[in-house]
């Protein structure tokens, strides 16, 4: 169950990070009081994984979801640039994910 929380923290960690540019500097109200929610279910969440996990890998797993999530969405929601730089280092970050679930 651990594991469970940790990845739909990370989820939620996408959920916030991509929500930041629908709040237009928090001038939004709906879409930063979504936001200001997903933020506080990720961290809630997170703080549940980390009774178990160790601190260094539960924020690790969380913030490389968060970053591979919102990178790939970025992509395809904003029209960021998909180069293959950006992907082999989204490909070495997922890699240290599984690194990390391998190794704990």
């Amino acid at each position: 169950m651990t594991w469970f929380f940790l990845v739909v923290a990370g989820l939620f960690e996408i959920g916030w990070a991509i929500g930041l540019k629908y709040t237009e500097g928090f001038t939004r109200f709906w879409p930063t009081a979504g936001t200001i929610g997903a933020m506080v279910v990720s961290v809630a969440l997170l703080g549940l994984a980390m009774r178990t996990l160790p601190v260094g890998t539960a924020y690790a797993v969380w913030t490389g979801i968060g970053a591979v999530g919102t990178v790939v969405l970025g992509m395809l929601l904003f029209n960021e640039p998909a180069t293959f730089g950006r992907l082999a280092c989204v490909g070495l970050i997922l890699a240290g994910i599984v690194g990390l679930k391998l190794t704990t």
